[in-house]
């Protein structure tokens, strides 16, 4: 197991990445949050060395479709957005490991199933 894995819990990820921005990404970007086709959710995937590997899982909403063509362009969208605020992700990941710092880049969308994308965050302690 990681040698991070005990802090970064689902409590711990859910503070950084609560579920309500999920909510607000969609109302921002739609106007309406019920437009949106997937939930988005940070997950901890391991660690090497100083690098921190996470994914932000986009998981199918009942009733809706996520298209791989509507997910691929989403790591430009995310690094780009405020509501989504990767570097504020970043930070939060760095202070609750104890560094003073961190950078971040995204890796391509991946199709896991057609109700599972997800999205490679690396996120590099200082």
């Amino acid at each position: 197991m990681s040698p991070y894995g005990h802090i970064f819990t689902e409590d711990t990820l859910q503070a950084i990445f609560p579920p309500e921005r999920t909510e607000a990404f969609f109302e921002a970007l739609f106007g309406d949050a019920e437009e949106g086709s997937y939930d988005i959710a940070l997950a901890f995937a391991g660690s090497r060395g100083q690098d921190l590997d996470f994914e932000l899982k986009l998981t199918q909403r009942p009733g809706k479709c996520l298209a791989c063509n509507l997910t691929y362009g989403l790591p430009q969208v995310f690094s780009r957005h405020p509501v989504i605020n990767v570097s504020g992700i970043a930070e939060a990941v760095a202070q609750a490991a104890g560094a003073p710092s961190a950078d971040w880049k995204f890796g391509n969308t991946r199709e896991i199933s057609r109700e599972l994308h997800i999205i490679p965050l690396t996120i590099t302690l200082a």
